[in-house]
């Protein structure tokens, strides 16, 4: 008799469900004086510290709990730096950049982010909100990492990936003012097309900097102490982001350079016509003007011998004029003009 219950999977077979992936809940804190930094130290357990627009005190609090380098402290303090990366002998001190997705143009597009990085802890420290770590805090409460050198990885992802979604903007951007140039130039495509190089000479000049720094020395933050071993691609991965992002500001700097060109050269066009057309117009009435000229001087000989019926009024005054209009109609067609 056969029995109804399914056969039982080969030892190491394929029917062996996968095991998962056993992980660590990250503590997430927004606060340097609260309690549970000081018990997570203790404990010597991994953490994330998000600061926003910390004062000093809290800086100096937060140095004195972590034994931070005065000179980090000091750094935590001054932002617009350049993208780098200080080492030290328990942890890393990095300032790297993201972008604002929904900042307008005119206004800051840049967010700075410096970092305190080791084997028991990551700090981040920036001005006002950046919704990108807001959402990877609310994302790491629920689910757990497998490694620091993970968490550390997904905040460096979660700075460098706001790029991405501005730069979109701006390809999409950048289509429409091609377009619009092609329909109407006017002063409104131009300005934004040096709103958006404005944009792009911002990024382009943190985005170089902290590549460089990456395929220098971010591999280093894996030999920190009390780090575990992990894949060291994660780093690599953001580096690749990186490059890509780099590539795609060279990229749109060319496209909004061509638009620049385009919009003169549509500008200087349409200028060619008017100013075609106006010459036409002037060079038909040239010939009228010297014939409704020459017949109103009245001399003696014109009104007493040639005008002096009504059929010279009809063949020799409006007569010439269309026959003059004619002729040069012609002539304009047969060059091509119009």
């Amino acid at each position: 008799m056969e029995s109804d219950s399914p056969p039982a999977p080969a030892p190491g077979g394929a029917g062996v469900a996968p095991q998962p992936v056993v992980g660590k809940t990250v503590p997430c804190l927004q606060s340097a004086d609260h309690d549970d930094l000081d018990k997570h130290v203790a404990a010597g357990r991994f953490f994330w510290l998000d600061l926003e627009d910390p004062n000093d005190e809290q800086l100096q609090l937060l140095g004195s709990k972590l034994g931070l380098h005065p000179l980090t402290v000091d750094d935590a303090r001054s932002f617009h730096e350049r993208p780098k990366i200080e080492e030290f002998e328990t942890y890393v001190y990095m300032v790297l950049y993201g972008v604002d997705p929904g900042a307008t143009s005119g206004t800051p597009l840049l967010r700075e982010v410096h970092m305190a990085i080791s084997g028991a802890y990551v700090v981040t420290i920036h001005h006002g909100a950046i919704n990108a770590l807001t959402e990877l805090r609310e994302r790491t409460a629920k689910t757990p990492v497998r490694t620091e050198q993970f968490m550390i990885y997904k905040v460096l992802d979660a700075v460098v990936s706001t790029y991405f979604p501005v730069l979109q903007k701006m390809d999409d951007d950048i289509d429409a003012i091609e377009e619009a140039i092609i329909a109407s130039p006017d002063e409104a495509s131009l300005k934004q097309i040096f709103s958006m190089k404005r944009d792009l000479v911002d990024i382009r000049r943190v985005v170089t900097p902290l590549r460089d720094v990456f395929a220098r020395d971010a591999e280093r933050i894996a030999d920190l102490p009390g780090m575990e071993a992990d894949d060291r691609a994660y780093f690599r991965d953001v580096y690749d982001s990186l490059i890509r992002i780099s590539d795609l500001v060279d990229s749109y700097r060319d496209l909004l350079s061509g638009a620049t060109d385009m919009y003169l050269s549509t500008v200087a066009n349409r200028q060619g016509e008017v100013g075609k057309q106006l010459a036409i117009i002037a060079t038909i009435f040239l010939p009228l003007s010297f014939l409704t000229g020459f017949w109103g001087q009245n001399f003696s000989f014109l009104t007493g011998h040639i005008i002096d019926n009504n059929w010279t009024f009809f063949v020799l005054g409006i007569g010439l004029l269309v026959a003059s209009v004619g002729a040069l109609w012609i002539f304009f067609r047969r060059k091509r003009w119009i």
